[in-house]
């Protein structure tokens, strides 16, 4: 599916870096097969020592050929990105943007092109273990629907759906969710420090128990009320601690803390 064919990375950051390991460690494509553009000489150094890629500093450069291109760049330099690339992409090729924000029509428009995908992967993409929720124009066609799953798989696991509206819900969900996880598993080391374990040990118990409770979730035939329950002995320590978080309201919190994740991802979105 991707004989012959050119990926360009149009920033080559955190995510960026990620997918082009992804693919590479997938054996999607060969080194040769990549080119990836960065302003930062030592990304560009840096991809070069550990994937033998191509490298660029014009994003211009990387697109020439490119079948398929990535952005890859923060919000605010997207617009000199379409300055650059406004009709420089090629006819057939197929544009992936995981760019936070931007609306399939502001990426159409701005590089004057028409096969786009849109896509909010998360942090833990980084390790292979992310998820991507993703959406696309009408003119992408069913091959390049089939390469794009195959390339954001190499991030982790991916959810297509039909309606670009869910991408803001997955941006306040899923894309911003890591930062919930971990101030949560932080809040949580500092009470094992507060009734007296190290805090080297109270970090083992935390990270621990918080990746054993999803592997099991997700393993598990039983939804999460009933796991939840089958720890929960009546009268137990278990629920003492579960009554501290519904007195004060804690999936109120949670609930309200990712509406505002949400409406702010709408308000980014209307400001392109």
């Amino acid at each position: 599916m991707f004989e012959n064919e050119q990926i360009a990375f149009i920033g080559a950051g955190a995510m960026g870096s990620a997918m082009v390991k992804g693919v590479l460690s997938r054996r999607i494509v060969a080194p040769k097969q990549i080119i990836a553009a960065d302003p930062s000489r030592d990304i560009c150094d840096e991809l070069v020592r550990s994937h033998e890629v191509n490298v660029t500093r014009d994003n211009v450069v990387a697109c020439k050929e490119a079948n398929i291109i990535v952005l890859s760049v923060k919000p605010e330099v997207l617009d000199k990105v379409f300055r650059d690339l406004s009709g420089c992409v090629g006819s057939d090729a197929l544009v992936i943007s995981i760019i936070a924000g931007a609306k399939l029509d502001d990426l159409i428009e701005g590089l004057s092109h028409k096969s786009v995908i849109r896509c909010m992967p998360n942090t833990p993409a980084q390790i292979g273990k992310g998820i991507t929720v993703w959406t696309e124009s009408v003119d992408v066609s069913g091959f390049q629907h089939e390469q794009a799953m195959l390339l954001l798989e190499s991030l982790g696991r991916q959810i297509f759906v039909d309606d670009e509206k869910y991408l803001d819900m997955a941006t306040a969900l899923s894309g911003s969710g890591p930062a919930y996880v971990f101030l949560f598993i932080e809040a949580l080391v500092e009470a094992g420090v507060n009734i007296g374990f190290s805090r080297t040990v109270a970090e083992e118990l935390v990270h621990t128990t918080v990746k054993g409770s999803v592997d099991y979730a997700m393993n598990s035939s039983k939804d999460l009320i009933e796991l939840r329950t089958q720890v929960t002995s009546p009268g137990g320590t278990t629920e003492a601690a579960l009554n501290c978080f519904e007195a004060r309201e804690f999936r109120a919190i949670v609930s309200n803390a990712v509406a505002a994740a949400y409406q702010r991802s709408i308000d980014l979105g209307k400001n392109k």
